[in-house]
């Protein structure tokens, strides 16, 4: 089978089915790894530039294992068996990709939120989001989700998606690997501003083209679903740079643009305030509809990401 079907059944499964709890699934092994190199490799006394390369050998080494590994899982796959060879293909792509979970995350914060139980709305948005969710009003919750949905659309799918249209399963879990770098060392406080700079700076790099192709599959979604395109558009080209991000601007400001809401404004994160530029105008206030507006941007999106991409694979012989 060609890659571009096997892509296409990997979207397919996530899509219907996921992630099950039951079945293992190879961040959770990426994110155990990492924990073991950076009890190993950190040592706070050190300078900036030891920091730095100590950082950069767990990168390099994490995401080298995460593609190798892979690569290697399949070669013996294939030599058992063909077809058991393509299933595990699938489902490790499958596994990189995460549409339906990101749906059900967005979604457990709608339905509390909805009867007006907002202990459990903030509750579990804390699980999906770094900032601090203690007495957020619902208009703050649903900016929250709506963001991440938006953000993660890139990072959680079309990403992904690019990297193993690129290069298969291997490249696919090497960009997880960098994904979930970022998201356990990425940060500037005093621990991780020199040790995790290699993962950021890296994560910022693979994300470049994604997310702005992330940004015109949503104008598309919009386009596609009636909503304000044009908008969509003008904000995105208008408002993405604002972003402290170099990439999460771009899914970010099209889908304020697509919904007709203003996104941004101020974050507590342990206590202190950070505040992220206005990316919109607001031509409504925001409202829990929101979120089921921007999951189904989600999926548009990533529907015609793998139409468009596996389309294009498919004329280029694979």
């Amino acid at each position: 089978m060609l890659l571009s079907g096997k892509i296409f059944l990997a979207a397919a499964l996530d899509f219907v089915v996921g992630d099950p709890p039951r079945l293992p699934h190879p961040v959770i092994l990426i994110g155990k790894l990492i924990s073991a190199l950076e009890n190993l490799l950190y040592r706070p006394g050190r300078s900036a530039v030891a920091q730095q390369l100590a950082g950069a050998l767990l990168v390099f080494f994490v995401v080298g294992v995460a593609y190798a590994l892979t690569w290697l899982l399949l070669l013996f796959a294939y030599a058992g068996h063909y077809w058991l060879g393509l299933m595990l293909e699938v489902w490790l792509i499958s596994t990189t990709l995460a549409a339906r979970s990101l749906a059900q995350a967005a979604r457990q914060v709608l339905k509390p939120l909805c009867r007006g139980d907002m202990l459990e709305a903030r509750r579990m948005l804390g699980y999906i989001v770094g900032r601090q969710t203690g007495g957020l009003p619902p208009s703050e919750i649903v900016r929250a989700t709506v963001e991440t949905v938006a953000e993660n659309t890139s990072d959680g799918f079309v990403a992904p998606l690019f990297y193993a249209l690129l290069g298969g399963a291997p490249l696919a879990m090497a960009y997880k690997a960098v994904n979930t770098l970022d998201s356990m060392l990425g940060y500037k406080n005093e621990r991780y501003l020199y040790f995790g700079r290699p993962a950021a700076r890296l994560d910022d790099i693979a994300n470049f083209v994604p997310a702005r192709l992330t940004g015109l599959l949503l104008v598309l979604a919009a386009w596609w679903s009636g909503r304000r395109a044009r908008l969509a558009w003008l904000t995105m080209r208008r408002d993405a740079r604002r972003h402290p991000s170099p990439n999460s601007g771009y899914p970010e400001a099209a889908v304020a643009g697509a919904l007709g809401v203003r996104l941004g404004g101020h974050n507590y994160y342990h206590g202190r305030v950070s505040f992220r530029p206005y990316l919109g105008r607001e031509i409504y206030p925001l409202q829990p509809g929101h979120i089921r507006a921007a999951v189904d941007l989600m999926y548009l999106a990533a529907a015609f990401g793998v139409l468009l991409g596996c389309g294009l694979r498919y004329l280029l012989g694979g």
